[in-house]
């Protein structure tokens, strides 16, 4: 382990014991998680006595659940889900992969993140719902707002869309489901976190780090989102020095082989 991911490390130890920390999170989706990469991310939120969530690739991304059964995660999320036969997909993908034994140790959720999927909220709630469905939705902010046409950043935390949010919540909430939100959390969003919370919230999560939905009203809600950030800048920084250190790790030898050859070659 090297000195950023010692310091990765105490970021996570410290945000379990005093910011509310649940879990660390990764994507093979939007964020081209790679298998290596989420084998580093495991180690780290295993010692720090965290559990793991990964955005797979789509609705139907067999290989992606094959491929986390394996390596072991707790939260399984499939992104861009806007219709109750999508939903239904999901379902079937991950019982066919996840047998009633494996899903007791995996809580399975679907990303809400459009106004279709908002338009079609009820439907998708009755399909979680039913007997070996899912256990809950995640609301991803950002892609939702711009599937209304509107700035991601800009209008992310208006109370209109967190009166949205909210609407999810209490469908969750009613239906027994899990709901967790994300999307452009961070400092500017603890009010609009605190709205849902006060409705129905299991979890909230930046990139890289879920947290437990009563965190919000920790009154270090806002060191723990900083600290967050530290995470996903070492984190970055890590897998820039890594996969960098990848990339020249032949560049003696090529340059041996290209003058050899030149020599032998006459060119």
């Amino acid at each position: 382990m090297n000195n950023k991911e010692k310091q990765m490390l105490d970021i996570l130890k410290k945000g379990r014991e005093e910011y509310g920390f649940q879990a660390v999170k990764a994507e093979f989706e939007a964020e081209g998680t790679r298998v290596d990469e989420l084998l580093r991310l495991v180690e780290l939120a295993r010692k720090a006595d965290l559990k793991i969530g990964l955005k797979i690739g789509g609705c139907e991304a067999m290989r992606d659940l094959m491929e986390v059964k394996q390596i072991g995660v707790d939260y399984i999320i499939a992104p861009m889900v806007e219709t109750p036969y999508a939903l239904w997909k999901f379902v079937d993908a991950k019982n066919k992969i996840f047998n009633e034994e494996d899903r007791k140790d995996v809580t399975f959720l679907t990303n809400l993140e459009t106004i279709t999927g908002y338009h079609n909220l009820q439907g998708m709630v009755e399909k979680a719902k039913m007997t070996n469905g899912l256990d809950g939705l995640v609301f991803g902010r950002v892609d939702f707002v711009m599937s209304m046409g509107k700035n991601g950043r800009e209008d992310i935390n208006k109370q209109e869309i967190t009166n949205m949010v909210v609407n999810v919540a209490q469908a969750c909430k009613d239906a027994g489901l899990e709901m967790v939100m994300g999307g452009g959390i961070s400092m500017d969003a603890i009010e609009a976190v605190r709205q849902v919370q006060a409705v129905h919230l299991n979890r909230y999560e930046t990139r890289k780090i879920i947290f437990r939905g009563e965190a919000i009203n920790l009154p270090t809600a806002d060191k723990a989102l900083l600290s967050a950030v530290h995470f996903e800048l070492l984190w970055l920084k890590n897998k820039r020095d890594y996969y960098g250190s990848i990339f020249t790790e032949d560049d003696k030898r090529i340059e041996m082989l290209d003058s050899r050859w030149k020599i032998l070659s006459g060119n």
